[in-house]
């Protein structure tokens, strides 16, 4: 009887290791062992081996019904990611500050290739929902802090986000890359970004440029609240100005984007 060559066959001990990784997604948090092979692409075996290993380690763990889990080890590792790290200590008096004059979602961001990643976010009680979560992925065309980041990419990557094609998250998402870069350039130009209804009907996104001492764009910031509860333009002087906080403390220079503290 021939062996079937098991999916992956050929790749490296760490790309196996990795895929099993992969394949926990914010929509399946704990896998059974066959979940686990199935959705990494490798055999059962192998997923058996490799996963003993990483509960082992401290990356997965595994309960009493034998479902996987992510491991606290490894979230103790990724922390410690110089961009999400410094960044968020930097950041987080600011975002705070941002958080106590408008009690509404802030959102701090990065650029990782083709994709927005979320690395804090102060969620407001009685705030608009948002589909964001700090570790999560977005893409950049559709949310205030991707339209930033957008904005202030290399031309490459721009080109490369325009040429593809723009998926629509509501009838609002701007997916005619002609639409798209006017956008752009009307952020470059104003020095703030609006979402309004793109991700969800009932959510505006104001966001922010935060940069750094060479300036370039290091990260972006934003406030997501109800849409049609203010206007853009009534929010942009707080976003920008806890942008420009953020920048300042990257630098090294003052640790408040208000002299008097939290204003109330």
């Amino acid at each position: 009887m021939t062996r079937r060559a098991e999916p992956g066959a050929g790749t490296s001990v760490t790309s196996k290791v990795l895929a099993l990784l992969e394949a926990f997604t914010p929509d399946a948090t704990e896998l059974s062992l066959s979940e686990l092979a199935r959705r990494s692409g490798v055999s059962l075996a192998t997923a058996h081996r490799r996963a003993a290993e990483l509960v082992e380690w401290g990356a997965l763990e595994r309960d009493a019904a034998g479902r996987y889990r992510v491991g606290l080890r490894l979230w103790e590792v990724a922390s410690l990611a110089p961009r999400g790290l410094g960044l968020r200590d930097a950041a987080m008096p600011f975002l705070e500050d941002l958080y106590e004059v408008t009690h509404e979602n802030v959102q701090l961001a990065v650029r990782e290739g083709l994709e927005v990643v979320f690395v804090e976010r102060i969620a407001g009680r009685d705030a608009v929902p948002v589909w964001t979560r700090v570790g999560g992925r977005f893409a950049l065309h559709a949310t205030g802090v991707g339209l930033v980041l957008l904005a202030h990419a290399p031309a490459a990557v721009q080109e490369e986000v325009l040429g593809a094609p723009l998926r629509a998250f509501t009838p609002k998402t701007v997916s005619d890359p002609a639409h798209l870069r006017r956008m752009l350039a009307d952020v470059r130009k104003l020095g703030y970004s609006v979402s309004d209804g793109q991700v969800t009907v009932d959510a505006l996104s104001v966001g922010a440029p935060v940069f750094a001492a060479d300036g370039s764009v290091a990260a972006a910031v934003s406030l997501v609240v109800r849409a049609d509860s203010t206007q853009p333009s009534a929010l942009a002087p707080l976003v920008m100005a806890a942008a420009r906080g953020i920048g300042r403390a990257l630098a090294g220079g003052p640790s408040r984007v208000f002299p008097a503290g939290r204003p109330r």
